[in-house]
Order: structure tokens, then C-alpha cells, then sequence
């Protein structure tokens, strides 16, 4: 459920909203004029943040602006509601900071698709791995129940990189958070380079954390979606670490114990699990059978595809 902060001086404008707005399953917080959103705000920061432009005290602009300065509060969305609908008058709102702008009087549907298109943005958006800027377990989760209850057969590629952690502690934390951050481009373009697209409409590419990635596609495509990022990701370890050890193909470095040993290059091993929606339980589910089927690929060896149907 979204928690939505609405500010506006005009009473019945605001029970309006807040009815249309909770019957679309969303929270709603009312704030009567400008220091009251501010100090709603304070209180408890919203997923969307909903000014009336004209208000007493502070306007909606003003109340903007303040929010958008704040570190704490920048990253929240504004829609501006006014009664004026001219171009200089939205400049204006947009200048002050705000994502959005609707024109009194609006129709209900527009407002409610308007919010809607808002508050996925900034979950999508907070939900983004740091690191490599891709979905997160919660885009992740969302995706794969979307597919499941379209009730068409999908594919889920869980790939996770091998030998990491020595990787890691021999060639350094940067080396290891350039090749995390370079694994996201890696995968978009192994989807392009088998004929896919990442997007709404086509592959779903995500970043679960640490080393795990998963993909999400068609069951025709996903082997050799799968065998091209396995590929991809050996010639971006091999940019990282040099011709010398590329071509060598393993490193020294301690183990768990502290013993000195050889590794070999770290490599993607991938797990490709067709799913029938109608034998779907949930992403646990999911994710316990892909944990099991990547602890069989990871003993084949580094760099093994295991193809599964659930």
C-alpha cells in the first residue's frame, strides 16, 4: 500500500481525492495548506507527494520546492494540481521540481493512472541495485508473479558467478564491483545478441544481490540466452584481470583457511528452470528449487548451464 500526503485548501477537493485515491487501494494522508504538508512530510516521507499550486501560508509551489531541497525528501514525487492550465504556469511547476502536472478540473481516471504511473516509478527506482543500477528483489518477486499469472510457460535463468570471493580478495574491491557493475551490461546484451529485449514487453533482466542475477524470457530462447551470458561474462573477467592470467586461466590466492592455492577465473554458471504457471506455487518456491539446481550445476563446474522444467 502507497502512502500519499494530498495538500489542498479547498475541503471538498480533498475528501474527493482521498476517496478516489483509497479506493484505488492507496493511503492517503490531507494536509489543508502549505506548513501542514511540510510538517507531514517531516513526519512521515510519502511515496507521492499531491499540491494544490494556490494554497495560504505556503503555496504549492513554495511547499515543492522546500521538499526537493531537503536530501531526505528530494527523491519523493510531486504532482502539481492547479486550476490555471497554462504552459507558463506548468514551466513554472516543473521548474520548482515537480514530476507531474494535472489541470483542474480532471477527470478521475486520469488522475488515478497519473498516480499510479508515479508511485511504480519510484518503487521501480528506490528498488535498483546501487551497483549495477538493475531491479531489485522486489521488481524481481512482482515480475515473475506477473508472468506466472499471465498463465503462459516462462523461462528463469539464475545465474550466479563462481569463485568470487577469492576473486575478490586477490584482485581487490574494485576490480570486484567494476566486474558486478559490468555483469548488468553483459546480460543486456546477450538478451539483444539472441534476439531479445529488455522492457516491460520482453525480457525482464534483475539484479537479486551480491553475485545472483536472474533473467526472466521465453522458454525457446533461454538456453542460448543463458550459454551467451555464460560467454559474455568469461571475455569481461578476462578484460579485468589482464592477457596474462586470461591466458593462464587461474590465479593464486588464500582459501578459506588461509592455505595459498590455485582458482580458477571466476565464471557464470547458469540455471535455466522452465516454469508452467499452472504447477506455480510462489517466488519461494522458485527460488528453493533454483538454490538446489545451482548447488548441481556449481558441481559440474564453472561456467555449466543446467536446464530444469518445474
Amino acid at each position: 500500500m502507497s502512502h500519499i500526503l494530498y495538500a489542498d485548501d479547498h475541503e471538498p477537493m480533498r475528501l474527493m481525492v482521498r476517496d478516489l485515491l483509497q479506493a484505488s487501494g492507496h493511503e492517503v494522508a490531507l494536509a489543508c495548506d502549505g506548513p501542514s504538508a511540510l510538517a507531514g512530510v517531516q513526519e512521515r516521507t510519502p511515496d507521492l507527494l499531491i499540491l494544490d499550486v494556490s494554497m495560504p501560508g505556503l503555496s504549492g509551489l513554495d511547499v515543492c520546492r522546500a521538499v526537493k531541497a531537503d536530501p531526505r525528501t528530494a527523491s519523493v514525487p510531486v504532482l502539481m494540481l492547479t486550476g490555471e492550465g497554462d504552459v507558463e504556469r506548468k514551466v513554472e511547476g516543473f521548474e520548482a521540481g515537480a514530476d507531474d502536472y494535472l489541470a483542474k478540473p480532471f477527470d478521475p481516471r486520469e488522475l488515478r493512472a497519473r498516480v499510479g504511473a508515479l508511485v511504480r516509478l519510484v518503487r521501480r527506482e528506490s528498488d535498483r541495485n546501487p551497483t549495477t543500477g538493475l531491479p531489485g528483489s522486489r521488481a524481481i518477486d512482482d515480475e515473475l508473479t506477473r508472468r506466472a499469472a499471465a498463465g503462459a510457460p516462462f523461462a528463469v535463468i539464475y545465474l550466479d558467478i563462481d569463485n568470487f570471493k577469492p576473486f575478490n580478495d586477490v584482485f581487490g574491491f574494485a576490480v570486484a564491483d567494476a566486474v558486478i557493475r559490468e555483469a548488468g551490461g553483459v546480460l543486456h546484451a546477450a538478451v539483444r545478441a539472441t534476439g531479445g529485449a529488455p522492457g516491460p514487453a520482453g525480457d525482464f533482466v534483475g539484479h537479486i544481490g551480491g553475485d545472483d542475477f536472474i533473467l526472466a524470457t521465453d522458454v525457446a530462447r533461454a538456453e542460448p540466452l543463458a550459454q551467451a551470458c555464460v560467454q559474455r561474462f568469461r571475455a569481461c573477467i578476462e578484460a579485468q584481470v589482464g592477457p596474462d592470467v586470461a591466458r593462464r586461466g587461474h590465479f593464486a590466492g588464500p582459501d578459506r583457511s588461509g592455505t595459498l592455492r590455485e582458482f580458477p577465473l571466476a565464471t557464470l554458471t547458469a540455471v535455466v528452470l522452465h516454469v508452467e504457471p499452472r504447477r506455480w506455487r510462489s517466488v519461494i518456491d522458485l527460488g528453493a528449487r533454483a538454490a538446489d539446481a545451482k548447488r548441481r550445476a556449481k558441481a559440474i563446474g564453472g561456467g555449466a548451464v543446467l536446464v530444469e522444467r518445474l
